[in-house]
């Protein structure tokens, strides 16, 4: 019988309580399953996730799998819990508020952008595991000495945090896009045929956009302009409070 999934969650601690089990000794261990379950992710997504797919890959049958995990749900909690374990958090060092605020958005961006399948999870259990609580603490300390209050260092941090997470879905957007360099190059004449005159002030601005950026969105550049303006506006309440 599988554990629940704060047990599973906390498995690896000395104070979780043994499987428990019937029959004869598991071949895999639930760090297996899931560890198997982010590969197939990395590989094809959450799709390419189905208990079934897992044990075949582990050699063993669907009802085993079901030994260490009570469901997709829960395993997919558990594969982003792993997640925020193994990435490295940003080093901090001597560095003032801005700079570790920066550091933590780019790491949060960068775990995004190398396992893009973190974005489809989005189960608030996953708050309860060990990977996530580290990585949610030492986050947090980028907001030490900037006066914010308990409520506030925590909404500042969603606030960056949620930032980075738009920005890694539109940049995996992007990248699965056709490419809208070549494209807008083909259709520019004929757009502006069919526009005339009409929608003056967006025919001015996505020209001017379009010429800097060779197309419609810069996604890098979105992110350094927004970026910016994120540490820009957190500033206003830290440096009032």
């Amino acid at each position: 019988m599988p554990r629940d999934l704060i047990d599973l969650l906390w498995r690896d601690s000395p104070l979780a309580p043994p499987p428990r089990r019937r029959g004869p000794r598991a071949t895999h261990t639930t760090g297996e399953v899931v560890a198997q379950a982010m590969a197939l992710a990395d590989e094809g997504g959450l799709t390419a996730v189905t208990i079934r797919a897992v044990a075949e890959w582990l050699g063993l049958t669907t009802m085993s799998v079901y030994t260490h995990v009570n469901s997709r749900d829960d395993l997919l909690v558990l594969m982003a819990d792993r997640a925020h374990a193994e990435m490295e958090p940003p080093a901090f060092g001597r560095a003032r508020w801005r700079t570790r605020v920066r550091r933590v958005a780019e790491a949060h961006l960068e775990l995004l952008r190398a396992r893009p399948w973190l974005l489809g999870i989005d189960d608030p259990r996953t708050a309860l595991g060990p990977g996530t609580i580290a990585k949610y603490d030492h986050e947090l300390h980028a907001f030490d000495d900037t006066g914010l209050d308990d409520l506030d260092r925590d909404a500042a941090l969603a606030f960056v945090l949620d930032f980075a997470r738009s920005t890694a879905f539109r940049m995996a957007q992007a990248s699965a896009a056709v490419d809208m360099a070549e494209e807008w190059e083909r259709s520019a004449a004929s757009l502006a045929t069919y526009l005339g005159t009409d929608l003056a002030l967006a025919q001015r601005v996505g020209r001017a956009a379009g010429e800097s950026m060779q197309g419609p969105y810069d996604a890098h550049r979105a992110w350094e302009w927004g970026l910016t303006r994120v540490i820009g506006g957190l500033a206003e309440i830290i440096e009032d409070s």
